[in-house]
Parts: structure tokens; sequence; C-alpha cells
């Protein structure tokens, strides 16, 4: 299940969002925090009550597994009464027996259908995951739509202050017309621009809603901030435990060992079950007389359907150990790349901090300066403010990548890195 199956049903919503017009007014949504969210999503996602059921399914069929045989009863009677006296006629026989399986064979089928059920319940970690991963891009795309929204803010107070000064300006007879021209041009653009962030905000929370169960218009407020990168990044201690907690690997594993015991089942069907009986015959005129039997089956080249079993279990075994290695080699390389990428949105999330931000604020006050004191014209000022806004819309697509990025390691790795809170 990929993040844009959940969410192809995207222009639906967006149509849905234009045809009502908004979000109708009403008493603010309290804030939820990731925590919440995702703790909602798991108890209303369709996918993963399935996954529960199926989980205690496999559970009830391991307790079916160790049952023992239903015994047997038999009766018969042969009646031939004399003036309605059944006691002493005829002859009656009653039996009762119960098959015994050859020792360990009923132990063995209860381990491979536990080993079935550990496979339950890896899918039901890996559908864990997945959904946890697309709560939180769902949660960090309304922190992103809602940073935007306030630089789309910003800009159109940007603007408006370049119009007003542009008119004053003109007023003074220090400028052209054409100058208030472009100030209302740009501040013209800077009212759609801030609209179209409004409506991002709607578009994500829709998105949000979606992952919660909810109705896609539905008020909803979120708590949080994007995640920044952990200090220091230990990319053996995660990959090892990549290797450990990957529900994909559990159940990897969990399928190996039920084939090594199918393998043994195989081997051990070459041993015969046993049935136990006990009986009781009753004739006329005789003494009663009980009977104790054991019988076991000795079928014909019984070995032919055995060999089989064993040598496809083998085979199976076999091929799940190649698996299994590949498997685990993808899931270091995934982690691998989830730490590499960490890495990277740290460093440019770190220049950004350090130098972009610093120096886009800088040309735009010092070009603003030089615009009051007549030194540069409105172009100039114009491109400054765009290029301060970018960098400041840059700045927060950084910071969301780098949120999307230890999401992806904490899906990699299996769960939440260590001293992880998103309270």
């Amino acid at each position: 299940m990929s993040i844009r199956d959940v969410f192809g049903a995207g222009a639906a919503v967006a149509l849905a969002i234009f045809a009502s017009g908004g979000l109708a007014a009403q008493d603010p949504p309290a804030s939820m925090t990731l925590d919440r969210c995702i703790a909602i999503a798991l108890s209303r996602n369709p996918l993963w009550l399935s996954a529960e059921e199926d989980y205690q399914a496999s559970l009830a069929r391991v307790r079916q597994a160790r049952e023992l045989p239903q015994p047997a009863l038999a009766y018969d009677s042969d009646l031939q009464p004399t003036l309605l006296d059944f006691r002493r006629s005829g002859e009656s026989y009653f039996g009762v027996s119960q098959r015994l399986e050859f020792p360990g064979r009923r132990s063995l089928r209860g381990k491979i259908a536990s080993l079935e059920s550990k496979e339950y319940l890896a899918d039901k970690g890996l559908l864990r995951l997945e959904i946890v991963y697309q709560v939180k891009e769902a949660f960090y795309s309304v922190l992103l739509a809602g940073e935007k929204r306030k630089y789309a803010a910003q800009d159109l107070e940007l603007a408006s202050d370049f119009l007003e000064q542009a008119r004053a300006k003109y007023e003074a007879g220090d400028v052209a017309r054409l100058e208030v021209v472009r100030a209302g041009v740009e501040a013209s653009l800077a009212t759609t621009a801030l609209k179209l962030a409004q409506n991002d905000v709607l578009l994500a929370k829709a998105r949000l809603n979606y992952l919660l169960g909810r109705g896609t218009l539905e008020p909803v407020e979120v708590r949080g901030e994007l995640v920044r990168a952990p200090a220091a990044i230990d990319r053996e201690a995660l990959v090892a435990r990549a290797v450990q907690a990957r529900p994909e690997i559990e159940r990897a594993r969990a399928g190996l060992a039920k084939e090594e015991r199918r393998k043994t089942e195989a081997v051990l069907s070459y041993l015969p079950d046993f049935d136990l009986g006990l009986a009781r015959h009753r004739l006329t005129g005789e003494a009663t007389t009980w009977d104790f039997t054991l019988s076991f089956p000795i079928p014909l080249f019984f070995w032919q359907p055995a060999r089989g079993r064993i040598a496809e279990a083998g085979a199976a075994i076999r091929s799940l150990e190649r698996r299994t290695e590949d498997l685990v080699n993808r899931v270091r390389l995934e982690v691998d790349e989830a730490c590499l990428n960490a890495r990277a949105a740290a460093d440019q999330i770190a220049l950004f901090e350090t130098e972009i931000l610093t120096q886009a604020q800088d040309a735009y006050d010092l070009i603003l300066f030089s615009f009051q004191e007549g030194e540069v014209g409105g172009i100039e000022l114009i491109d400054a403010r765009r290029s301060l806004l970018e960098a400041r819309r840059a700045y927060a697509d950084a910071l969301y990548d780098q949120s999307l990025t230890i999401a992806a390691l904490e899906r990699s790795v299996g769960g939440p890195l260590e001293g992880d809170d998103h309270e």
C-alpha cells in the first residue's frame, strides 16, 4: 500500500472543498498531537481492524491444532425378546476408542500453527508501520501548509507596505506611476498566493481527516512541529535493530521455521498413529466380556507419499533461506539510504539557518532602505522580496523533507528512534 494509493482521491477531496465553499464557521476544534492522530487512525483503519481479526483467527487455529481427536463410540445389538424380556435375549456390543497420534506429531502440528500465527502478527506489524508513516506524512503536510500560509501572510504584508510606499512616493513626485502599478500587481499576486496557501491547508487537513476516519471537511487542528534529525545517527546500530525488528524479516524467519517443522512432520508421517479401544460384549446366557484393543495401520508402500512431502519441504526451506537473505540485504540498504537522506536534510537545514535565510533577509532590508532613499527602483525591491519568500518556502520544504526522512528512517528500523517523542 503506497501513500499515493491512499491519497489517490485527493482531486475529489479538492472538488468537495471548492463545492462547499470551505469549512462552515463553528467552535474551534481541540488540537491533536501526532501520537493522538496515530492512535485514532489505528482504532478506525479498516485494514488494521481486519488484520487484528485475522490474527485472532490464527490464534484460534493454534488451539484447534493442539486438540486431541474426538473419541469414537460404537454400539451394536441383536435383540430377540421373549415375552418382552429384553434382558435375557440377544447379543449386544458397546465400545469406545481413541486415536492417539505418534508422540510429537500433535505438538509439532501446534508449533506449525503457532508459527503461522506469528506470520499474521508480522503482517500486522508491517501494516502498522505503513499506517503510522501515512499519518506522519499527512500530519507534517498540515504543518508545512501552515508554515507556508504564515510566510504567504508575511509576504502580503511586505507587498502591502511596498504599495503604500509607492503611492506615497508617487504623490510626492519621486517615482513614476509605473511604480504604483507594479506595487499593485505584487499586492494582488500576494493576496492570491495567500488564498492558495489557505486552500492548501484545507487540502492537507482533508487528507489527515481521511486517515483518521473522519469527514474530510471536519475541523481539525494539530499541535506539533516539523521533526529535526537527531544530533547523531548510529547507522550500524540502526541496521542491527532493523534486522531484528522489521516485521518482514520476522515473518520470513517464522515462515522458514514453519517449513522446517513441516519437513519434520513429513518425516513423522512414516510412523503410524495408534487406536486404543475398550469394548464390552454381552451374550445371552454367557458372562459379559471386556476387550482391550491396540491397533495401527501399516499402509502398503507407505514411504512413497512421504518422500515427496520431504523433498517439497526441503526445496521450500532452501528457497526461503535465499529470500530471507535477500530481504535482510534490502533492509540494510533501506536503512543506509534513510540515514544518508536524514544527514543530507540536516545539512541543508543548517545551511538555511546559518546562511541562506540571514542573507535573504539582509538583502531585502538593504534594498528596502535603498528604495526608501530613492537609490533603487521597485523592480529591485520586488526581486528581493520574492527571493526572501522563496528562501522561507524552501526552508519550510527542507524541514518537511527532513521530517519525512526521519519518518522513513523510523519505518525502516521498525519503530521510533530512541528518545523520539511526538508530543
